[in-house]
């Protein structure tokens, strides 16, 4: 990729945001102290926020921000209800306005760019396939398996997940030699504590048979404490916060997705997945990123007991400051090593000694790296820690969209924040947003008052569709809802034509749900993919189009239907607790 400004990451990761009240042009102009949306050149039909070296003052040193942020008791958790606040966007550094994908090279002054062949990636179209997917990289695993997800369920086909974990890690014992495989879980602590079986007690065993391999860590959010985390029940306390991140490695080959491992996920929960084939370097990094919060987080015993690891700040029982400020510490260390190392291999690669080039010359053609046509950005959104990377990212990415590009987004959850609303509705890209249905929503026929959730996102989706109708942007920004018999809907993420191109250059995939929760209180990653290959590019679009094909375009008519009531407490409360779920 072509090289740009590289300011350090801190720069963006300590911003200080202004209020929403002026709109989004106001963000626009406030969120530097220099212009910051101009043309970048003659004939460029796109705004490339800039960023210019004074800009910092505008920002809380790192510290300060996450002082700021942190010392406040539980029950200022509420204040979001009163007003909840609006992310400004912070620009990256200038550009050429380089032409296709390199037009995204500013992503590597944030995060480490991974240059791959496309033909080690590889697009899932199914939660079958993602299933046998993970079957398989477990049992050929030899030197690591290190899965992230919010839980793991209780049914026989999670059984027989963790029945391959064990057949391997036996396998591994009887080889010659002191066995290198190593198994790291990590959970969600609430979502995986849920029940009386649970994700816990379906791992313990592989914990108690083999203690020196395996290592199961349950995060456990910083602002579930005190009298908030006693009086708040079961269920309703994972509201509060999660570990959301799903990624699935297996030695040198990664699974990204949003999909949790749970028996609908591999049966009738649509998702999204992407493998990564021999890419040590991904891996490496994933891994760093997952041993980093597993540090952080509680550990499981053999007796399913849980501790923290020896000298670490415990997340709710001690000090929120110093806990989240470590947190930050061991994650941020995580991005930059990896972004440095990934610097300099590019600079290597780029401007290798005469020596290195005649070396190369001299190996067989079969010997020599395919030269990289895809990258790929990974994107950390962890606002408890102020790690607010792909908020960044993806509010710039719909920021610089152009006229005439289309952008497809999907999310299981239609609940975006008013800072994604408001780029949304005043940018110039066409936008196609993919929705559950509330047949396909994952609390549909749910008891109690989660039974209801459908119907608040019903609620939610017409005031968006009112606000684009208002606006008279009804050809620009259109709604489409997913309905499948059968099956419901968890796919999230976005595919990005530039003007004038059939086909995607850049799609985001991960666990965000680009909502409230996956902005402000969620651990989430994901990662951009952004590929000049055609084949791959195909790859994408026909994943657009699988999905986009079980929907129907929503219109006025569509709220007319029985299904679509909202009942008047519903609508009371919405505004109250949207921004728990």
């Amino acid at each position: 990729m072509m090289s740009g400004s590289v300011l350090p990451p801190s720069c963006y990761i300590s911003r200080f945001g202004f209020g929403d009240s002026a709109g989004i042009m106001e963000r626009k102009k406030h969120s530097c102290c220099c212009e910051s949306l101009r043309h970048v050149g003659p004939g460029c039909s796109s705004f490339l926020p800039c960023l210019e070296a004074g800009c910092g003052q505008q920002r809380l040193h790192q510290t300060e921000f996450l002082h700021l942020s942190f010392r406040r008791s539980s029950w200022l958790l509420l204040a979001p209800l009163l007003a909840p606040p609006v992310p400004v966007v912070t620009a990256p550094p200038c550009s050429l306005c380089p032409k296709g994908a390199h037009r995204f090279q500013w992503i590597r002054s944030l995060v480490p760019e991974f240059g791959i062949s496309s033909s080690h990636v590889k697009v899932l179209s199914s939660p079958a396939e993602f299933y046998e997917l993970l079957k398989v990289q477990i049992k050929s695993a030899k030197q690591r398996v290190v899965m992230a997800s919010l839980y793991l369920g209780t049914g026989l086909l999670e059984q027989e997940l963790v029945d391959c974990l064990e057949e391997t890690l036996e396998k591994s014992l009887q080889a010659e030699g002191a066995s290198s495989l190593r198994v790291s879980i990590l959970l969600d602590y609430t979502r995986g504590s849920r029940g009386r079986k649970n994700s816990r007690t379906m791992l313990v065993p592989l914990l108690q048979r083999f203690p020196e391999q395996v290592r199961v860590s349950l995060f456990h959010t910083p602002n579930l404490r005190g009298l908030l985390r006693l009086l708040i029940p079961e269920r309703f306390n994972e509201t509060i916060g999660l570990q959301h991140i799903k990624v699935y490695l297996f030695d040198d080959n990664v699974i990204l997705s949003g999909a949790n491992l749970s028996d609908l996920y591999f049966t009738n929960r649509q998702d999204r997945y992407v493998l990564l084939r021999d890419s040590p370097e991904i891996a490496d990094f994933f891994t760093e990123l997952v041993d980093a919060i597993g540090d952080v987080s509680l550990q499981l015993q053999r007796d399913d007991t849980v501790q923290m690891m020896e000298g670490m700040v415990h997340p709710y029982q001690g000090d929120k400051v110093a806990y989240c400020e470590i947190a930050n510490r061991r994650v941020m260390e995580v991005i930059n090593s990896a972004r440095t190392r990934q610097e300099l291999l590019h600079a290597q690669t780029l401007h290798g000694s005469q020596q290195g080039r005649s070396s190369l010359s001299q190996q067989s053609s079969g010997d020599l790296k395919p030269e990289p046509d895809t990258w790929i950005y990974p994107l950390i959104q962890m606002k408890p820690f102020g790690i607010q990377i792909d908020e960044m990212v993806t509010e710039t990415l719909l920021t610089e969209a152009e006229r005439d590009a289309r952008i497809y987004l999907t999310t299981g959850y239609f609940n975006l924040t008013q800072a994604y609303m408001d780029l949304i509705l005043g940018t110039r890209a066409e936008y196609r947003i993919l929705l559950a249905s509330p047949e396909v929503n994952g609390f549909f026929g749910a008891k109690g008052v989660a039974g209801a959730i459908p119907a608040a996102y019903v609620y939610i989706e017409h005031q968006f569709y009112s606000e684009v109708c208002s606006l008279q942007q009804e050809e620009r920004v259109r709604l489409q809802e997913y309905c499948r018999a059968g099956w419901t809907f968890h796919a999230k993420g976005l595919w990005l034509y530039l003007a004038g191109s059939d086909l995607p250059c850049l799609t985001l995939i991960g666990s965000p749900n680009f909502g409230y929760r996956s902005v402000h209180r969620d651990l989430e990653a994901q990662v951009a993919i952004v590929t000049e290959n055609k084949a791959l590019q195909q790859q994408l679009h026909q994943e657009q189009e699988q999905l986009y094909l079980c929907s129907g375009v929503v219109s006025s008519a569509t709220f007319e239907q029985p299904n679509r009531y909202v009942k008047l407490w519903v609508k009371l409360v919405t505004p109250l607790i949207k921004n728990f779920f």
